[in-house]
């Protein structure tokens, strides 16, 4: 039970639990220590599950790949010290992709504060700059309070990760239950959903009405705020051509005819009207110096701070991207006459750009060469997939080739680190990605360096029936770095500090239960998958790639220049 029948109280573990519970959190991501424990307890009793994990990175990982997921809070709960610093790289990541999760680290006694007790840090102080909220829990009275106040600060603009350090006698003491304040699911956080400035948003349809060429990139908030219909109303009510990165591909479905994927370039060179949604001007959008410099841009962000950062912008809006383009579709779809029919010539100039790159490039993609072309392998990874297959990227430049030819069929489908770029997340991802969704196939393209980070995680998926397909393309090499060495230092120095060993990950996933199989042949790559898939099992399929090919994005990439 919860409280104790007898006494009346409650423990602050309990306490952390029902304020969980109260979030609708039904799982958390951990690694046991002895500081946490009752929190365990509170979580049988509020029927939350447990998944203990083998390294705190992944638990951070899988709390922010189960916000991304789910659109609720992840959980990941860690102990004091080195527990809570391991899991630093997890919500760092969380933090520059914007997902809300929360982690709760154990601390020390308060008893026994500043006098060098077991694993004690200054938890808060380390979390503070990559979180949107981080603090100690002072009482066991305040534990839920304080849990459903880092909850709220998650979304606080764009979302985010909060930390709470709870000491290990706030956890464990017993208060009476009609002290503890307990807040009551629901009604502790408003509706963060903006519309946006309405003068700005008849502005933005005004520009839209006028524009002859204009194009509209789909970011991440674009799923974050679930806006995927409404994204979709747009461009097609206004005859918009559309593209995608991060958590927003997948918006429109591969085939639709505002799809477009391989001719952003071109557009963003030639529009006369450029709208950013849900994506900063980054190192990704080579800080906003990519776009054409007499266009008009428009930006629509959830955090006032990222707008017209970088770059100079024409309009900013701040709002919830759905609400601001269904907003501006509205009221430009009352004029009499929108544009949308005199834009079909500029859709057919996009179209031609897009098909004249994908036939270049198709002999790559159907390549027969060995060691496998790495085009060979994410086409047939892309071919591969189905409606309801969540895909992850993990890796350097094996996930690059991987960016510009696989297209998830389905909106929230891709899963990819974000613009921190942490390696290791795949495994992390995948645990959270078919806990959330057991109706779905989940398929996590790794690099061979990016699995060996978090690898061993593959046992928990084993331990927890989680089956997905993971692909490593083995290279033998962290091939991303291999080539800005080779580049800027000479070939003799090219395999400096990032030569890894020739090996079989297939037979690593037999020894931990798991299904693995080795491929070196591009033609068996898809019988391959197919088993994988049949097999029911966690799964490595073991793919040797030409170590000497290296991705397009990875030679432009400017730091090696």
């Amino acid at each position: 039970m919860t409280a104790d029948a007898e006494s009346g109280t409650i423990s602050g573990g309990h306490l952390v639990a029902k304020a969980l519970k109260a979030e609708g959190i039904d799982v958390i991501f951990t690694l046991c220590g002895g500081h946490i424990i009752d929190i365990y307890d509170g979580c049988i009793d509020e029927g939350i599950e447990v998944v203990d994990v083998r390294h705190e990175q992944v638990a951070a990982h899988a709390a922010d790949g189960y916000a991304r997921i789910t659109g609720k809070p992840g959980c990941a709960v860690v102990t004091a010290g080195p527990g809570t610093t391991d899991a630093v790289t997890g919500v760092a990541n969380a933090f520059r992709a914007e997902s809300p999760m929360l982690l709760i680290g154990g601390q020390g006694a308060l008893s026994q504060h500043k006098m060098g007790s077991l694993q004690d840090l200054p938890h808060v102080d380390m979390m503070t700059p990559i979180t949107k909220f981080a603090a100690t829990v002072p009482s066991t009275e305040r534990v839920a309070d304080i849990v459903s106040m880092a909850f709220r600060e998650c979304y606080n603009g764009a979302p985010g990760p909060s930390f709470l350090e709870i000491p290990r006698d706030v956890l464990d003491a017993k208060v009476p239950l009609e002290k503890a304040r307990i807040p009551e699911a629901g009604r502790y956080r408003a509706s963060t959903r903006q519309l946006g400035d309405p003068a700005a948003i008849e502005r933005l349809a005004d520009l839209i009405v006028h524009s002859e060429k204009p194009a509209i990139l789909l970011g991440s908030q674009v799923w974050t705020c679930r806006a995927t219909s409404d994204a979709v109303d747009f461009v097609r009510a206004l005859n918009v051509p559309a593209y995608m990165n991060g958590s927003g591909r997948g918006t429109l479905p591969p085939g639709d005819p505002h799809h477009f994927q391989l001719s952003r370039r071109y557009a963003f060179t030639e529009a006369d009207l450029i709208i950013i949604v849900g994506t900063p001007f980054d190192f990704r959008m080579g800080y906003g110096k990519r776009l054409s410099p007499t266009a008009t841009v428009v930006q629509i962000d959830l955090d006032y701070r990222t707008v017209g950062k970088n770059r100079d912008i024409d309009l900013g809006i701040v709002g919830d991207a759905g609400l601001v383009l269904s907003a501006a579709a509205a009221a430009a779809t009352g004029r009499e006459d929108n544009g949308s029919a005199r834009r079909k010539k500029w859709l057919e100039e996009l179209r031609e750009v897009e098909t004249k790159a994908f036939e270049k490039r198709l002999p790559r993609q159907l390549s027969g060469s060995q060691p496998i072309d790495p085009y060979r392998l994410v086409h047939e990874i892309n071919e591969f997939l189905t409606e309801d297959t969540i895909y992850i990227g993990d890796g350097g430049d094996i996930v690059t080739f991987s960016g510009q030819v696989v297209q998830p069929k389905s909106p929230g489908h891709w899963m990819d680190p974000g613009p921190l770029g942490t390696l290791g997340v795949g495994v992390a991802f995948a645990m959270a990605a078919k806990y959330a969704q057991r109706d779905k196939e989940v398929l996590c393209l790794f690099g061979d360096g990016a699995f060996s980070l978090t690898g061993w995680d593959f046992e928990t998926m084993v331990r927890f029936d989680l089956p997905f397909i993971g692909v490593i393309g083995n290279n033998s090499s962290m091939n991303q770095i291999r080539y800005g060495q080779a580049a800027k230092y000479g070939d003799d120095r090219g395999r400096v500090g990032n030569t890894l060993g020739d090996v079989r990950y297939d037979e690593f996933a037999r020894m931990l239960g798991g299904y693995g199989e080795e491929v070196r042949d591009p033609a068996d790559i898809r019988p391959a998958l197919e088993r994988a898939r049949e097999s029911g099992k966690p799964a490595l399929i073991n793919v040797w790639v030409d170590p000497d090919v290296y991705a397009p994005g990875t030679m432009n990439q400017t730091m090696y220049k």
